[in-house]
């Protein structure tokens, strides 16, 4: 398929006003910003259709007209098997598999299963800010390890986290790639983080939902392949929800091959009464098993807007782009302009009227910072780098 081919599927404009729409509907209750003359870069879903496979299955769905209880999920299992081996090398024992309502049910279930009240969760910050959120809605301590900038990129310091470290800690939460920094963490990095959890006996949660929209050479390595010998405290968490685009499916996968964890775990989900949305569940088969080219065409769709977005904030002297190895998120350091939070915020938000994440809401080392969502048409992102330039003039 032609570059120009790719651009079609994507360059279509959707309106999302007025549909229920956490990103563009509540742009104005939060953020004071008219979503019909605003931008909206903040929430992490996309403004494209998700592979025709998808839609054409909700369709059935809608057609069949009987929406009644799941079951039989062989097929789905092995959709996700198929995916994990063919995209990742990852060999997936499908009966290791659960299916959560999205990930962040899933991180708080295995808050509740592996962790008590009061003991401490580790998270490299600035990172998802869910994780805090429901590491403190299960009266757990967040314990915030600050990534490194090196040469403009995170690193991770752990000459400084073991200095952190209490014996109160029971588990830590790893987004790889990670979010809002893109990293894609290298083999070395992983094995770190593998030996650092064996060190202090820590449940490792991997939180892997980005690992499909990975840039150039790069290679994203699941942990479980990282470093096989950590099985008995590794949680793998997966989904299709934001390389599809079906995050409202809420349909996370909790994947753990250690028996022991995994009949924990099965016992939390027993005692929440927990069972699959069924258009989750119809809409992740379909889209692993059929959305394979759609996904290669949306990281080349994504890398160009990548591109666009990185050079015209190249342009405006004191910001700077932190290079995207994964997610279609970008992440602004404002810190060398010299203003303070609120100012270069005011102006983003209320000159540019382009509204992304506040940095703060990452936890430590956001503070300089917003998040962009570059998952949406060219000719927005085009728009809002002309924003941005015009709402900085001044400093150029």
């Amino acid at each position: 398929m032609s570059l120009d081919d790719i651009n079609d599927q994507f360059d279509n404009t959707i309106n999302r006003i007025g549909t229920h729409s956490a990103k563009w509907d509540l742009l104005e209750p939060l953020y004071g910003v008219d979503p019909n003359e605003g931008i909206a870069m903040w929430v992490a879903d996309m403004d494209f259709r998700p592979p025709q496979r998808v839609l054409d299955c909700v369709q059935e769905m809608r057609d069949h007209g009987i929406f009644g209880y799941y079951g039989d999920d062989k097929s789905y299992r092995s959709a996700i098997v198929n995916w994990m081996k063919m995209r990742h090398g990852w060999d997936v024992d499908p009966s290791h598999i659960f299916t959560t309502h999205g990930l962040v049910n899933g991180a708080a279930l295995c808050l509740q299963t592996f962790t008590k009240p009061n003991d401490g969760v580790v998270i490299f910050t600035p990172v998802y800010h869910a994780f805090a959120r429901v590491i403190k809605a299960n009266n757990r301590k967040v314990v915030e390890c600050e990534l490194a900038i090196v040469d403009g990129r995170y690193e991770m310091d752990f000459d400084a986290y073991e200095k952190q470290m209490t014996g109160d800690e029971t588990m830590l939460i790893l987004c790889s790639p990670h979010n809002p920094g893109g990293r894609v963490w290298t083999q070395s990095e992983l094995s770190q983080v593998a030996d650092f959890c064996e060190k202090h006996d820590l449940i490792l949660v991997s939180d892997e939902v980005h690992h499909d929209i990975v840039f150039g050479q790069t290679r994203h390595i699941p942990m479980t392949n990282a470093a096989p010998h950590i099985a008995h405290r590794l949680v793998m968490m997966t989904a299709a929800s934001k390389t599809f685009n079906i995050a409202g499916a809420h349909a996370g996968n909790v994947i753990i091959a250690d028996q022991t964890l995994r009949e924990k775990f099965a016992a939390t989900m027993a005692a929440g009464g927990n069972s699959p949305n069924s258009f989750g569940i119809f809409m992740t088969e379909a889209a692993y098993t059929g959305g394979a080219n759609w996904v290669d065409r949306l990281i080349a769709y994504l890398d160009e807007n990548r591109k666009i977005f990185d050079a015209g904030i190249a342009e405006i002297p004191g910001l700077k782009s932190m290079p995207l190895e994964a997610t279609y998120l970008a992440w602004v350091d404002f810190s060398d302009t010299g203003m303070t939070r609120k100012e270069f915020t005011e102006r983003t938000q209320n000159i540019a009227q382009v509204v992304g994440n506040h940095g703060t809401t990452f936890g430590k080392g956001g503070e300089n910072f917003l998040r962009f969502n570059l998952g949406t048409q060219r000719s927005v992102v085009i728009e809002a780098v002309a924003r941005l330039k015009d709402a900085f003039k001044d400093l150029q």
